[in-house]
């Protein structure tokens, strides 16, 4: 019996058990293949329930349970590492069918995704405000995500944990920032994605300022999360 042979038999419900499996008395081991085939799913499936809670708090537990368990058999984890699965997510909810439509899914995912992401990046030094000058260089924290959607995730988000009403019809960018070991989330201006890029790219602070916008609002956002890394020369 091959190892991909068991992996395939695995995550596969009606996949015969894998020929030559046998227990430790040298007995067939069907019920037992099939009592930890189950607990698998079931394990990885719990695992990508608390990795996406508000998409679970948007569709409901049972049909977050079958949505998993099609995810699970579609795309194991190729890494022992349970922490760094689940990238492919987003992806898989915007062609999955039965949540087509919920067309904001996926994004919402994207944003819980950026803040996994961003809790298990590396560390950085940040900016001391008081070096800060128009002519400042930045390179972003490695723990910084920008997540940009037609619909309103922020809103979603909140109001699917119980922290703010209903939302509203529009567009957000939404800034993941890492203070400490938190990961939090800010809603941006319009103009702050654009800024973001010009400050991502080696523009100075004045030259990635778009013309009237006042960045006052983004760059405490920016600081208060430890988002931008000491001054470059």
């Amino acid at each position: 019996m091959s190892q991909s042979a068991f992996h395939s038999a695995l995550l596969a419900p009606d996949a015969p058990v894998p020929p030559g499996l046998v227990d430790p008395k040298g007995r067939p081991a069907g019920k037992r293949f099939d009592v930890y085939r189950n607990n698998v799913v079931v394990s990885l499936s719990e695992a990508l329930a608390e990795a996406f809670p508000v998409i679970k708090g948007i569709v409901g537990e049972a049909f977050f349970s079958a949505l998993a368990g099609q995810y699970v058999r579609q795309h194991p984890p190729r890494d022992p590492r349970i922490a760094t699965w689940g990238g492919s997510f987003a992806g898989f909810l915007a062609s999955f069918p039965p949540v087509a439509h919920l067309p904001y899914l996926p994004d919402v995912a994207r944003l819980e995704q950026a803040r996994r992401e961003s809790y298990h990046a590396a560390d950085s030094t940040p900016a001391n405000p008081a070096t800060i000058t128009p002519q400042s260089r930045f390179a972003l924290a490695p723990s910084v995500r920008l997540v940009q959607s037609p619909y309103p995730i922020h809103a979603i988000w909140r109001f699917t944990r119980g922290e703010g009403p209903k939302p509203e019809p529009q567009a957000q960018s939404v800034l993941v920032t890492r203070p400490g070991y938190d990961p939090q989330l800010t809603l941006l201006a319009p103009e702050a994605p654009a800024f973001l890029a010009g400050l991502a790219a080696g523009e100075t602070l004045e030259e990635a300022t778009p013309d009237g916008f006042d960045i006052t609002e983004t760059l405490t956002a920016l600081l208060s999360g430890g988002a931008l890394t000491e001054p470059q020369p």
